[in-house]
């Protein structure tokens, strides 16, 4: 393979007053650290600097084997354990130092980062990860080895879930992701290449140091590298979005990051995408019916419109509420004010940006068609209306759409609707057909996006199973 030249992502360093703040890389157990590059968060605009890319050593040749190939998927397990005990040690300087950090570049304060790392952690577990495995493969033998099979003609075959190489496109709004892809990228055994996001540039290398802490020359720390470039940046995306380095590019994000990675997809070099998604709630009139009915629903849909202050996928935007305006009204006031409790509750106060802000001002002057609770502030609020608002509610903002009928909410479902909180609970299975043909992936109970039935799909697919290569050896008749 030819050796690939250090490429510059982003603008050049500048003479600065301030110092900037450093994100280092992490590349297959070595910390890389140098400020040759000046790059820019997403959310904030704050300034940090990055090393230069090395190329060739992000690179894993394929005439070498992945370091993971024959550590048996138990060990691997185990390591991943220990890690998530690291994690949540709080005298973990890697991770506190990273919590410091990302505090600069992250919209979300201090208090909600620290305990989104600490609970994504949970997930290394070993029943959750080997539920996860046993869910995504009929067989998980075939990770570890070649499995012997016949078909009734008797011809005899050998089938493995082979290590592949991933390159993993990284979201900003979650640090538990980086915990996620990292558990994922070790139990499929694959080689690792995790882009990190402009508003987290810290979470991913401080895990792989808090790895290479345990064991610093461990298959799963020398078969990952995690660096930083601009999304978009040609100079190296046309380098190594290749199918002769990398097998699949596994992509989070918005429609831009999704839409940029997709032109570079071909034979050989395949699209894994969690890409944008919109949950959303149905409440049927039942939970008007009485004052402990509405009550109950206004906290339940409350707590999922505030997970990660409204920034995670699950996070409810849209909730469509069966009854008339009167009772609907009612229940918008006892939402609002469930929101603005939980907001103080967090620390969460942000101001709404300016377009969302001007958008929502605009309806307050239509009075017939809207009615809103709460201010733009950032500290709670609620719109309601006939139909959903044609901008994305973020940032604590719901929006309770008045239906006669929970079925006319069902025609707003699409392939972008994630996860369906209910209400009440036994009318779900009357609609989870109906949401599953318009193209909604998750029907759970109201108040429950957020936990998840270990080992369930995720976005329609099982990952994992998507991520391994699946090699077959034929052997002839028997």
């Amino acid at each position: 393979m030819t050796v690939l030249e250090p490429i510059i992502a982003g603008g050049a360093p500048s003479d600065q007053a301030e110092p900037v703040i450093s994100a280092p890389f992490f590349i297959r157990g070595e910390l890389i650290e140098g400020q040759g590059v000046i790059q820019h968060s997403r959310d904030l605009g704050v300034t940090f600097a990055t090393p230069r890319i090395p190329m060739d050593r992000v690179v894993f040749p394929r005439t070498e084997l992945p370091p993971l190939l024959n550590v048996p998927l138990a060990e691997i397990i185990d390591f991943l354990v220990e890690t998530g005990q690291r994690i949540m040690d709080p005298k973990n300087d890697i991770m506190q130092e990273c919590i410091d950090r990302m505090c600069s570049t992250h919209i979300l304060p201090r208090e909600v980062v620290a305990n989104s790392a600490v609970h994504a952690a949970r997930y290394l577990d070993k029943r959750t990860l080997m539920a996860e495995v046993e869910q995504n493969f009929p067989d998980p033998r075939a990770l570890d080895g070649w499995i012997a099979k016949q078909d009734y003609t008797g011809r005899k075959s050998f089938v493995r879930a082979f290590a592949p190489r991933l390159i993993h496109v990284l979201p900003g709004n979650s640090p538990g992701v980086a915990v996620k892809s990292i558990a994922q990228g070790a139990m499929v055994k694959a080689v690792n290449l995790f882009k990190m996001s402009s508003a987290d540039p810290f979470t991913m290398t401080a895990l792989l140091r808090t790895m290479a802490a345990i064991d610093p020359d461990h298959a799963i720390v020398k078969s990952m590298a995690a660096v930083y470039w601009r999304g978009g940046d040609e100079a190296v995306e046309r380098v190594l979005y290749r199918p002769q380095y990398f097998d699949k590019l596994v992509a989070w994000g918005g429609g831009d990051a999704i839409n940029n990675v997709i032109k570079y997809i071909g034979p050989g070099f395949q699209l894994v995408s969690f890409d944008p998604k919109t949950s959303i709630s149905m409440v049927g009139r039942e939970a008007l019916a009485s004052e402990a009915a509405m009550d109950e629903a206004a906290e339940l849909a409350a707590t999922d419109i505030m997970i990660l202050g409204q920034e995670a996928c699950v996070c409810s935007r849209f909730q469509f509420v069966e009854g008339d305006v009167a009772d609907v009204d009612r229940f918008c006031a006892r939402l609002h004010a469930r929101i603005a409790a939980k907001a103080a509750a967090s620390g969460d106060i942000r101001a709404l940006d300016m377009q969302m802000r001007e958008e929502i001002e605009a309806l307050m002057m239509m009075d017939d068609d809207y009615r809103v609770w709460g201010k733009t502030d950032g500290r709670g609020l609620v719109i309601r209306s006939d139909e959903p608002v044609d901008f994305h509610p973020i940032n604590k903002v719901a929006n309770v759409v008045r239906v006669d009928r929970l079925d006319d909410a069902v025609r707003y479902i699409n392939v972008a609707t994630q996860t369906v909180g209910f209400y009440p609970f036994h009318r779900m299975p009357d609609y989870r057909d109906r949401l599953a043909s318009g193209g909604a992936q998750r029907i759970v109970h109201l108040g429950e996006a957020g936990p998840s039935t270990i080992g369930n799909p995720h976005d329609a697919m099982y990952p994992l199973h998507r991520f391994v290569h699946w090699m077959a050896h034929e052997d002839g008749m028997a």
